[in-house]
């Protein structure tokens, strides 16, 4: 298979005096970051992706001391914000700058209650987003009364906003079905979809998936979100996908460029896939990790094989899953029964 010649954005490689190929991320505004392997291989890719979420270099405070913009600065140096993984950073800084670009000017002793419930009334019709704000606000008043700068939490008491969601669409079985008879085995979104069925695992796992994976019959791989190892049997379907891998690829999924996904070019190709299919908008890759908990669930499976197969940190996810086959089960059970005892009455 021929490698790209173009190495991936940031990237700069050179020889040393040994004659060993270095490879380096070298991102406006953030430290440099040695990369290991060569350009589109498993390692270099699935270290390029976490490199690329590395943090901005730190903004100075342009208010005085006391400010929401001098607390949001002292924040992030400490050892709370630096114990986060990179990918969380950045989430956590895209929020708090948002809120440090509009109250950075603003005393931290001046805030009260009614204003933070005031600042999250204003996002209402974003529930979600206006709850990710009060608890990064939380985040910054505990910081402040860490420093002496405050004596109380006003965010203490302010109610979160009720979201009114399950999250992901979970894929049915119709769906499945639906998805299958458009593209047929043998190609890349049939591939995509058994990876993301029989394996459970989040985007950014299937796309680093390879053959390095794999060893008697099991996929080993350490999910890039939690850092938990899940190891998982290969059911038939997924074997039969995988052998029709070509042996030179250096993942399973790749691009029609020859290059492997990132995480969300996979997204927006796959979900490409799902309405070329006829499928309706809103299933996501993430909407197939849902249905291998439910099938999973369905065949008997417990909380705890659920947790262990997904990665769940705790049980009650996985929990809600069983909970929901059960109720299915015993509400066959107590309609068949019903019908059982209606015909016997009949009979007499």
């Amino acid at each position: 298979m021929r490698r790209p010649a173009k190495a991936p954005k940031y990237c700069k490689g050179y020889l040393d005096r040994h004659g060993n190929a270095r490879w380096y991320l070298r991102k406006p505004g953030t430290p440099a970051v040695a990369l290991p392997g060569l350009p589109w291989s498993p390692d270099f890719m699935a270290a390029y992706e976490e490199a690329l979420k590395g943090e901005p270099a730190p903004k100075a405070a342009k208010a005085g001391p006391g400010s929401i913009d001098a607390l949001v600065a002292s924040y992030y140096q400490t050892a709370d914000f630096a114990g986060l993984r990179a990918s969380t950073k950045k989430t956590y800084r895209g929020i708090i700058e948002r809120f440090r670009a509009e109250h950075g000017d603003k005393r931290v002793a001046k805030l009260e209650s009614p204003h933070v419930r005031t600042i999250i009334g204003a996002k209402s019709d974003t529930p979600t987003a206006a709850n990710n704000l009060l608890r990064m606000i939380h985040l910054l008043m505990r910081h402040a009364v860490e420093l002496g700068w405050r004596r109380d939490d006003p965010t203490e008491g302010v109610r979160k906003l009720r979201v009114r969601t399950e999250g992901f669409t979970t894929w049915e079985e119709h769906h499945i079905a639906q998805f299958r008879d458009h593209h047929k085995a043998g190609t890349r979104a049939a591939l995509a979809l058994t990876l993301l069925l029989y394996t459970g695992q989040r985007r950014s796992d299937v796309v680093r998936m390879g053959r390095q994976h794999v060893r008697d019959g099991v996929l080993t791989i350490t999910q890039q979100k939690t850092g938990t190892t899940v190891h998982i049997p290969l059911l038939r379907p997924l074997r039969e996908a995988l052998d029709g891998v070509p042996a030179g690829q250096l993942t399973y999924i790749m691009t029609a460029q020859g290059k492997p996904f990132t995480p969300a070019g996979f997204t927006n190709w796959f979900r490409d896939m799902a309405i070329e299919a006829g499928l309706p908008k809103g299933l996501s890759p993430h909407g197939l990790r849902k249905a291998t908990a439910r099938r999973l669930a369905e065949h008997g499976a417990s909380a705890n094989q659920i947790q262990a197969v997904l990665g769940h940190a705790g049980l009650a996810e996985a929990a809600l899953y069983t909970r929901a086959a059960d109720r299915k089960r015993l509400a066959a059970e107590g309609m068949h029964g019903w019908e059982k005892d209606e015909t016997r009455t009949k009979i007499v």
